[in-house]
């Protein structure tokens, strides 16, 4: 009998494909809607794709016990009860720096886009109010100062791209000592965390939500940004305090944020951030391109693979 693998969100079709033809594959893209069908479906799987919305966790886990690998299409790692796989010997699997091109011009695009300022002028313009001076005040990256909170691969990644643009690149990172060569490889150079909150024009997250990074920017440290300084946040919702956020916001106290990530997803109604201005929000989709998506389906369908057709062992 072949393994079965059952995939509970979208993949790309030639990795499926692949899959298919080696495979028993169960490939429902919205089957993460449907809670009593998924739980039917992983109970017989031997491996479980999934994104970000498939709570791999709980009673949902306990109830795949054939269960040899998790696939994650993308690299957070925040949906998936990690210490409960590898308690049970179930590998993890993401698709590490698989996304990280599609992330990386996503930061440098948002932060272009703020510090200018004139892409939002459109219906303005339609309508025949020519805010011309109004919108002559806008900023140049090249000068600019980058702060990049996490530098791992994404971070350093686009660190080069933001230097290539004549920005000066500070970066802070606990797991990264300063005397590691990596800074000097993106042109980077180390900060603490207020430090680099206190110098940056532009400040882009690129770390992992946990304990320590949950409300990492609240209002205290928002504070210490320059008034003009620029958000970015393509991590993880729930880094940054999304009231304190749209509140500078609508002081005047920042220049602008970007924000593809959130606390809840989606944005439910009545959210804080409805109506700020200076606001680019968008729907988790940093790492998602018509590329990156083929880059991650075929990471994760190779080494799904792989480690299926790797015999377990002994003991």
């Amino acid at each position: 009998m072949k393994p079965r693998i059952v995939i509970s969100e979208f993949m790309d079709a030639p990795a499926v494909e692949m899959l298919r033809a080696r495979f028993d594959v169960d490939y429902r893209p919205k089957l993460v809607d449907d809670a009593a069908a998924l739980a039917a479906a992983v109970a017989a799987a031997d491996a479980w794709i999934v994104r970000n919305r498939t709570q791999v966790r709980g009673a949902l886990l306990e109830a795949a016990q054939r269960l040899r690998v998790v696939g994650r299409l993308g690299v957070g790692l925040d949906n998936i009860d990690v210490p409960g796989c590898e308690g049970r010997g179930i590998r993890v699997v993401p698709a590490t720096g698989a996304n990280a091109e599609s992330v990386a011009e996503y930061v440098v695009t948002a932060a272009l886009v703020l510090l200018r300022g004139a892409y939002f002028s459109t219906r303005a313009v339609e309508a025949g109010t020519w805010p011309r001076q109004t919108l002559s005040q806008g900023r140049e990256a090249s000068g600019k100062i980058l702060g990049l909170v996490g530098f791992g691969g994404i971070g350093r990644l686009t660190a080069r791209k933001a230097t290539a643009l004549g920005m000066r690149c500070v970066g802070y990172d606990s797991q990264v000592a300063r005397g590691d060569a990596a800074w000097a490889e993106s042109a980077t150079e180390p900060r603490d965390l207020d430090t680099l909150l206190r110098e940056s024009d532009v400040v882009s997250l690129h770390v992992p939500l946990t304990q320590e990074t949950r409300g990492l920017l609240g209002r205290e440290r928002l504070s210490m940004m320059k008034r003009d300084a620029v958000v970015i946040n393509t991590a993880r919702g729930g880094i940054v305090d999304e009231a304190a956020l749209a509140a500078m916001l609508r002081e005047g106290r920042l220049g602008g944020a970007a924000l593809d990530v959130f606390e809840e997803e989606p944005l439910p109604a009545g959210s804080p951030l409805a109506g700020a201005p200076r606001l680019i929000l968008t729907p988790h989709v940093a790492g998602v391109t018509l590329e990156s998506n083929e880059r991650v389906s075929a990471v994760i369908a190779e080494q799904v693979a792989r480690l299926l057709e790797t015999p377990p062992a002994p003991g």
